[in-house]
């Protein structure tokens, strides 16, 4: 095992609507989101909501200081598209882009790279009310987007990433309806899912004629593991993984759809434009890659989807949001994506895990199994880089405890603890463990 190379990037990831709060300041429009958190049918959100979160949008300048106490050397964060076009097109609001320009300087200043991420779910709801990524047009409106945002800021930006999670967007918030628009319809995944790969191609060509540099995809990986060597449960576990991951890199890096999936979807896989496949396939300059644990898979006739049901090992440790912690799947994971996909720069745009701490702290928290996820992952990471993959930079999740989506505030994913009552940030003990491996160049991984 040797240590990460001198160049490579290390650093930390939020998401606007997670923690910034004021979502209707300074001309704003609303989200989909603040639509959904604020709807008498959101059941599921626990009746919480972003409006304050981490008050990121007036205290950026503090999270700021306490990034470079912490030596990152990079953030990533992403923007709201509603913020700055608040009905989704046609009007720029000019605070809200002057919000995002401000912010890029102050990282600047504090020796910190920017890189900015266009979309992360909130979709303005001007748009979802025309249809949202169900809407073919959708893809060109976001390119819109992202052509005006490059422009301003393309100049200091450093890395861009078009979406981020395409999955959960058209999974959970279409077959499950558990996030925005909080849709349940199957039919409607592979429209959404089509749609948001030929926005993420048309930003890159947008992008680029912006002046942005750097650009490229995340998407969030889930390992599949056949439960045994059945056939049954070995053809589940390829539809499993066809679904969650392939169904996004297999379009992007190869042209085409994995056959599996006219499998799962039926009567509901519609054909697509050859065309649009070009414009999906789009070079990109990185990929992103989210990680955070593996799934067990066998075959479930009686699922209510694809026929196979998903499992936690038994007897290894979880989270608090019960994923299975498992840091060889990493490892397994970016080699299998190198030898699949070939050889593209990559980063770990996110990994980290919920602990249950406390809602208010005297004194530095010791959340030791975050640490100890910490190591165990970067180690699996050094491993696939040993082993030839081309991994450029690794982004925590998250710097701060933040709105976990459909869970509210119940779940802490933060280096930095948040006390939501008085917005108090205090790092972590897993906080002064990640600068420590930060400043030694990941030489140390000790715990």
């Amino acid at each position: 095992m040797s240590g990460f190379p001198k160049d490579f990037l290390w650093g930390a990831a939020t998401s606007a609507y997670q923690i910034e709060g004021s979502p209707l300041a300074d001309g704003a429009g609303p989200s989909n989101w603040h639509r959904f958190c604020h709807a008498a049918t959101a059941g599921p959100l626990l009746h919480e909501n972003g409006d304050v979160a981490c008050d990121h949008y007036h205290r950026y300048r503090e999270d700021i200081a306490l990034m470079k106490d912490l030596g990152l050397q990079a953030y990533r964060f992403s923007l709201s598209w509603s913020r700055i076009l608040p009905e989704g097109r046609g009007r720029v609001n000019p605070a809200g882009l002057d919000h995002y320009s401000r912010l890029v300087d102050a990282l600047l200043e504090a020796g910190i790279q920017p890189l900015a991420t266009l979309y992360h779910w909130d979709l303005p709801a001007a748009l979802d009310d025309q249809g949202g990524w169900l809407h073919r047009d959708c893809a060109g409106w976001f390119a819109d987007y992202a052509h005006r945002v490059c422009g301003r800021l393309g100049d200091r930006v450093t890395g861009w990433a078009t979406l981020n999670e395409p999955w959960v967007v058209a999974h959970e918030g279409h077959l499950q309806g558990t996030h925005a628009p909080g849709h349940a319809c199957p039919g409607e995944v592979p429209i959404v899912s089509h749609n948001l790969l030929r926005a993420h191609g048309m930003a890159l060509q947008a992008g680029r004629a912006a002046g942005a540099r750097n650009l490229g995809l995340v998407v969030n990986l889930e390992p599949k593991y056949p439960v045994s060597d059945r056939p049954e449960d070995l053809a589940a576990t390829r539809r499993a993984d066809a679904y969650m991951n392939r169904q996004y890199l297999d379009p992007v890096f190869l042209g085409r759809y994995p056959a599996e999936l006219a499998e799962i979807f039926g009567a509901d896989w519609p054909e697509f434009p050859e065309d649009d496949f070009k414009v999906i396939g789009e070079p990109m300059d990185f990929l992103g890659i989210n990680y955070y644990s593996r799934s067990l898979t066998r075959h479930d006739p009686a699922a209510a989807f694809g026929q196979w049901s998903s499992e936690r090992h038994p007897t290894n440790p979880r989270t608090d949001m019960d994923w299975e912690v498992f840091p060889q799947a990493l490892t397994d994971l970016l080699v299998d994506v190198q030898a699949r996909y070939g050889e593209i720069p990559i980063l770990i745009t996110e990994n980290g895990a919920a602990y249950t701490d406390p809602p208010s702290v005297v004194g530095e928290p010791q959340d030791r199994l975050r640490v100890e996820y910490l190591r165990s992952h970067l180690l699996a990471l050094r491993e696939a880089m040993d082993r030839g993959v081309d991994v450029r930079g690794y982004f925590a999740w998250s710097l701060l405890d933040n709105f976990e989506w459909a869970f509210g505030y119940a779940k802490r994913f933060g280096l930095v603890h948040v006390d939501f009552a008085t917005l108090k940030r205090t790092p972590k003990a897993s906080a002064r463990y990640y600068s420590d491996v930060i400043r030694s160049g990941g030489a140390t991984l000790a715990p």
